[in-house]
């Protein structure tokens, strides 16, 4: 019986070193090489200080500031561990609404986005159509990125509150577009961190404060 075990042991133990060791090494050996910052998680850092990460969206909501997607993770209640409360961007927890487009709670949620966000951008016309991104969330609830038509429609708001006029600030929304993947794979994107970033270096508002970015 033993030498029917053998060869499968073997196999077994080789198959682990190769697939369980030595490749997991050898690709993360690779990736460290050629890719360090992606492979560390594409980690953002301002005044030496950790602030976030490419990848990972954060939840603006000052006024100076582009806002991205809703998010709709969630996180524990601290009164109730039974229960959930919403915690925007909680990269520890990302998810979706799992809401279908039928649902009466989607569409309630919408049309009350779409309100707040026409009184908080009191600047655009009224017929103005809301970029779909900005009142939906993305399946992660951890989307980064808005589209170039998101960003246009904030213009106004964070041209007057940061005193610019809305041509230079939109000069720099379309330098930081990020174009398709491979010139035909997705839409072209702005990555919400990294335009506000270059809002902040270029034109820093004299109200903006770190809280006021993250709350």
């Amino acid at each position: 019986m033993l030498t029917h075990f053998r060869p499968a042991l073997v196999l077994l133990a080789l198959f682990t070193l190769l697939t369980g060791v030595a490749y997991p090494l050898a690709i993360t050996g690779i990736a460290q090489k050629l890719f360090p910052h992606q492979a560390n998680g594409s980690l953002i850092e301002k005044d030496g200080k950790l602030i976030g990460s490419s990848l990972i969206g954060q939840n603006f909501s000052g006024e100076q500031y582009f806002h991205g997607r809703p998010s709709a993770t969630t996180d524990t209640d601290p009164n109730d561990s039974s229960k959930t409360i919403p915690a925007p961007y909680n990269a520890a927890n990302s998810g979706g609404s799992n809401a279908g487009p039928t649902a009466k709670s989607l569409i309630d949620r919408v049309k009350d986005d779409t309100a707040k966000l026409r009184a908080a951008n009191p600047e655009v016309a009224p017929n103005t159509p809301v970029p779909v991104d900005l009142v939906t969330t993305s399946g992660s609830g951890l989307d980064p990125h808005i589209s170039p038509a998101a960003a246009e429609y904030q213009l106004p708001r964070v041209a007057k509150v940061r005193g610019m006029t809305e041509e230079s600030l939109r000069k720099l929304v379309v330098a930081n577009i990020e174009p398709r993947a491979l010139g035909f794979i997705g839409e072209p994107v702005v990555n919400v961190m990294a335009l506000n970033m270059a809002l902040d270096a270029q034109a820093p508002a004299k109200a903006a404060t770190a809280a006021d970015a993250r709350h």
